[in-house]
């Protein structure tokens, strides 16, 4: 029956349907197994990386310690805003063995993807952070809390809400800059694309079926991502 269905398609034919048959199974295997799972561990990494960085900006300045962080995630932010993520993972992969550095594909992967998260992501954090009124600063030292207490207890939840739609989209186009890992050679779903398409000389339908396969899960991530933001509402409505 699928065939069938395929070969309605203008440019299929029969071999074009078997291999498109043939294909769907490993892509779907690569992106379950690889392309996700990369792509979730990336994110943690990052969120870390710009949640540090968004409270470095924010705090109040205390001493030289600080002038100096502030100076460094600049740079670092800057760095990551005005190059491209391919030729940050390509230095992690590629040019870090040349001062003996030497980091296996799919670590070297995860951390240009950290990188490049965490700086985007810091500006989402610290945008969040800062769109809280400071009455709210000021009501949690009003009842004693310390500066740590007020942002965990007053302060996070609500810059929560207002950040999770941006970085919600920042994870789904993380997920498909996964398929930049294949220049590393790691095998997620794009590179087992790739793999099938230079087997068989037939690029067109394959590379089709890796973008609806893309699509497909992008979808479900936008519905996973308007179900949180929904229950988000909800909790801090209450």
């Amino acid at each position: 029956m699928l065939n069938n269905f395929l070969m309605l398609l203008p440019f299929m034919n029969e071999a074009r349907a078997e291999l498109v048959i043939n294909g769907f199974f490993p892509m779907v295997k690569a992106t379950i197994l690889v392309s996700i799972p990369l792509a979730i561990v990336s994110f943690f990494f990052g969120m870390i990386i710009a949640v540090t960085i968004a409270l470095i900006r924010i705090t109040p300045q205390r001493g030289w310690f600080h002038r100096i962080s502030l100076i460094i995630v600049k740079l670092y932010i800057s760095i990551i805003r005005g190059t491209p993520m391919l030729v940050q993972i390509s230095i992690v992969f590629y040019g870090l063995p040349a001062i003996g550095i030497f980091i296996d594909p799919i670590p070297a992967a995860i951390v240009g993807f950290s990188l490049n998260v965490g700086a985007y992501g810091s500006e989402t954090v610290r945008a969040a952070i800062q769109a809280i009124p400071k009455g709210q600063w000021e009501a949690g030292y009003t009842i004693g809390m310390s500066y740590l207490q007020t942002f965990r207890r007053i302060i996070a939840p609500q810059a929560c809400k207002v950040a999770i739609p941006p970085l919600s989209n920042s994870f789904i186009g993380l997920f498909k800059d996964t398929s930049l890992a294949s220049i590393v050679t790691v095998t997620e779903m794009f590179r087992v694309a790739q793999q099938i398409a230079n087997a068989s000389y037939d690029f067109l339908p394959v590379y089709i079926e890796a973008g609806l396969i893309y699509w497909c899960f992008c979808f479900f991530l936008f519905v996973l991502q308007n179900k949180i933001e929904s229950h988000l509402n909800r909790y801090i409505a209450h």
